[in-house]
């Protein structure tokens, strides 16, 4: 009789992301599987970070370039991307110290630096992806990018701003940028789990 399919990923890798450009630092401590693929890291980083996940994305790492391929971009030669869906983690970032970058929303440009930390053995107790540390707020989508985020942050900080009351209702009352709660994280990340271990047991794939 065949060995039952395991469905503990044989590595977790330990994954630091910060937002680059902003001071102090926005960023997330993430525990993955190493065979993740990059349209499901793309749904992690989403969740973990705070994005709303309403605009397009890419990943690159070194020359090599990974989202949603478009046969048009040949045509306008731009440079083709390798398709996310078919591309594990583990063949991106292969040892410790290596790096990615995960840029969302092409027009705000929000880059994301990824770092391998550490491979580990997976815990069969530990469901994954997980959150294991972070710190402050995702900027509002559409606020401008870095630059137009400070300029924001120096809006709401300032009551005799010309937009403090503008701005202040646009991003509304429960704003806070210095707010992290790593189980709400994981809380977000629960469904990612679900669908990960559905798809490991034989379900249906992965978005």
């Amino acid at each position: 009789m065949p060995a039952k399919k395991s469905v503990i990923a044989p590595e977790v890798f330990q994954l630091k992301v910060t937002l680059l450009g902003t001071m102090p630092p926005i960023w997330r401590r993430l525990l993955a599987p190493a065979d993740l693929i990059l349209a499901q890291l793309h749904d992690v980083l989403q969740a973990a970070m705070g994005w709303q996940d309403c605009h397009m994305h890419e990943f690159s790492a070194g020359r090599r370039h990974f989202g949603k391929p478009n046969p048009e971009d040949r045509l306008m030669g731009i440079p083709p991307v390798e398709n996310e869906r078919t591309v594990r983690l583990a063949s991106v970032l292969g040892r410790v110290g290596a790096k990615a970058l995960y840029t969302y929303d092409m027009g705000d440009s929000w880059e994301h630096g990824i770092v391998l930390e550490k491979r580990l053995p997976a815990d069969p107790g530990t469901a994954y992806p997980v959150c294991t540390g972070g710190e402050r707020a995702c900027p509002p989508e559409d606020c401008g990018g870095i630059g137009g985020f400070y300029d924001l942050l120096d809006a709401l900080g300032d009551p005799t701003h010309d937009q403090h009351e503008e701005l202040r209702d646009w991003v509304g009352d429960d704003y806070d940028p210095d707010a992290f709660s790593i189980e709400h994280v994981n809380q977000m990340l629960t469904p990612l789990r679900r669908r990960r271990d559905k798809t490991s047991r034989g379900g249906s794939p992965a978005r």
